[in-house]
């Protein structure tokens, strides 16, 4: 049986270099947080490449879809990750796919400016 909704495309993506974290605040420290889960860190190789949907990360990771889309959340809070696309299962349940938003992610720990 065919579907009348697209299956999988080709996703044209391509995250930015580098992105860099600076922790001086409470809110980097929560991309810390998010960063620190050997699931989070799991999940981030897995999207190294091509994009990826939350019950293909599953299968790499080996997990379950809550506890990827758990992270997910956290790691998008955050921008280390993002929705890049939307593909459709065999049901015809769109299914959002994720990419890494940036190929390195530098970490400094302390104040980008200081003060006078």
């Amino acid at each position: 049986m065919t579907s009348a909704f697209p299956r999988q495309s080709h996703v044209e993506y391509s995250p930015h270099e580098r992105t860099n974290l600076t922790v001086s605040s409470d809110s980097q420290a929560e991309a810390l947080r998010a960063l620190s889960s050997g699931t989070a860190q799991a999940i981030l190789g897995a999207l190294d490449g091509d994009p990826k949907t939350t019950s293909e990360i599953a299968d790499i990771v080996d997990t379950s879809i809550q506890n990827v889309h758990h992270h997910l959340q956290r790691l998008e809070e955050n921008d280390l990750v993002k929705p890049v696309d939307a593909w459709y299962s065999v049901k015809g349940r769109e299914m959002t796919v994720y990419a890494l938003t940036a190929e390195k992610l530098v970490v400094q720990f302390g104040a980008t400016e200081q003060s006078p």
